[in-house]
């Protein structure tokens, strides 16, 4: 099998957690952990911004029932057009899911985790979700296993969690304030009844932070997803990301809002405005100095099958795994060997910290620029992708900033861009409005980049250049970086006056 390249060129972190300089959640940013938690923890893609590259996850949709109402969520069933969490295409039942898996894992060989994260919450739904964990445990010991919880129950099934060998929960924590919970909580079920508002939001805290603390007694890692929402917990988070790393959570994950009005939720409905990637970015970097900061997140779908940032479940729906042919003992042995390759060329980086980049001009500012990759190499055609992964070079190095979706702009291929498309009814193009996501960058990176898109990226101050296909993304983020600081555009301007 032919791997992809890899390359591990973010700059060190000073000291624990991940610094302001550290890249997403890299080896180093890792470091306060001890060396069994960070063995558990460097390969696994939902947590690994560097193993996200090689190795693939999926989500079994067991469980539908929810226990919370939550502003900024909908749960949609049968739908194959949204890709966010609380959606899937189908509901399945712990039998389904493990046929599925074992046809997945046989058919993608580097998949090695699977999770269970909705579409509603799993410990409201717990026969389905530990029946599933207990048959895979059985059928697939190779496979680890995740449970993504909003954590109003997790107290009490701590106990199963630890049975199951589950060694990665992710609880979702937006707010520590029951003030502010009662603006993203409307309300909760407790107790056979319906408790709302502050109250709701203050037994809804108190469990979040008591099975926090449990499950890191037990030796249980533990992530934390937030919902970045502006005017609502934007400034609270920071108090939220201190202490949940004072009870023990090893990695933090702020994502942004998503409230589009079509997707029914009550935030999009009442035209809550999400976050800009500029407001996300230095929410994050506020929060790193006391946690580890997680970068990569696709935030997927309940039924999510792949790599992150990809989505094969269409290839694995009950009807087309009912003729599969499965040997999955047979399929276990080429695991092993896809896995071992992987890690080989892993390990051959890890602990290897690039120095600064040497002929930058001290003083040279940082730039923000957006890569069309796969697979850590500059890899698509900017009319082809789906997102953008955006990354910041300074003096200090590269270092992996966020990613921002984008809609599909073309399906053609060397005419792609050259004909603008704007929607029946729309105010600007596809193009247009793909263009204002990348503001802020400065440069775009991609395989090859159309006429009309070209010129449109020029006008908004991006410079396009397809001059570093098929490179890793960090070596081709740094060329041009030096290119740019060869320019002399990377240095403050001179005060005339000031020389006179």
């Amino acid at each position: 099998m032919e791997l992809p390249v890899i390359s591990n060129n973010a700059p060190a972190a000073e000291g624990g957690g991940c610094s302001s300089s550290g890249c997403g959640t890299a080896p180093d940013a890792l470091s306060h952990l001890p060396n069994h938690i960070r063995a558990k923890v460097q390969d696994h893609p939902c947590y690994s911004e560097e193993a996200h590259h090689y190795f693939a996850r999926m989500h079994v949709a067991v469980a539908p029932a929810c226990n919370i109402q939550c502003n900024y969520c909908n749960r949609k069933y049968d739908c194959s057009n949204e890709s966010r969490p609380g959606v899937v295409s189908e509901l399945l039942t712990p039998d389904q899911a493990i046929k599925k898996v074992l046809a997945v894992a046989a058919e993608i060989p580097q998949m090695t985790v699977l999770g269970i994260a909705g579409p509603g919450d799993p410990l409201a739904n717990p026969g389905r979700t530990f029946e599933t964990f207990e048959q895979l445990s059985a059928r697939a010991p190779d496979i680890k296993l995740c449970v993504s919880t909003n954590g109003l129950t997790l107290p009490q099934y701590v106990d199963e969690i630890a049975k199951h060998n589950i060694d990665h929960v992710t609880i979702t924590i937006n707010c520590v304030d029951p003030e502010v919970g009662a603006k993203i909580y409307p309300w909760i079920f407790w107790e056979n009844k319906r408790i709302f508002g502050i109250e709701g939001a203050r037994i809804l805290i108190e469990q979040q932070q008591k099975g926090l603390q449990m499950l890191t007694d037990r030796g249980i890692l533990v992530k934390v997803n937030s919902v970045l929402i502006p005017g609502v917990n934007d400034e609270h988070l920071k108090e939220v990301s201190k202490i949940v790393k004072e009870k023990g959570a090893f990695l933090h994950n702020v994502m942004p809002l998503i409230a589009e009005a079509e997707h029914g939720t009550y935030y999009g409905i009442m035209e809550q405005p999400e976050p800009t990637p500029e407001m996300l970015q230095d929410l994050q970097d506020a929060c790193a100095g006391d946690m580890a900061m997680m970068r990569h997140c696709r935030q997927c779908r309940a039924d999510a099958v792949g790599l992150l940032g990809e989505d094969r479940g269409d290839e694995f729906t009950l009807d087309k795994i009912d003729v599969m042919d499965v040997d999955y003992e047979a399929a276990m042995v080429r695991r092993k060997v896809v896995h071992d390759e992987i890690l080989e060329k892993l390990d051959a980086q890890r602990g290897i910290v690039k120095p600064k980049a040497s002929g930058i001009p001290e003083g040279s500012r940082p730039v923000l620029m957006a890569v069309a990759g796969k697979n850590g190499v500059v890899a698509e055609h900017f009319g082809h992708a789906k997102e953008f992964l955006i990354y910041e070079a300074s003096p200090e190095g590269v270092r992996f900033i966020s990613h921002r979706k984008t809609e599909l702009y073309c399906g053609g291929m060397d005419a792609c861009g050259d004909g603008d498309m704007v929607d029946a009814g729309a105010t600007e193009s596809l193009l247009d409005r793909n263009i204002r996501v990348l503001e802020g960058c400065e440069v775009v990176l991609c395989s090859k980049v159309g006429y009309e898109p070209w010129a449109k990226l020029e006008a908004a101050g991006i410079a396009p250049n397809g001059e570093h296909a098929m490179e890793p993304i960090e070596d081709a983020v740094m060329a041009v970086y030096k290119e740019i600081a060869a320019t002399g555009k990377l240095l403050p301007a001179v005060d005339s006056k000031k020389v006179a």
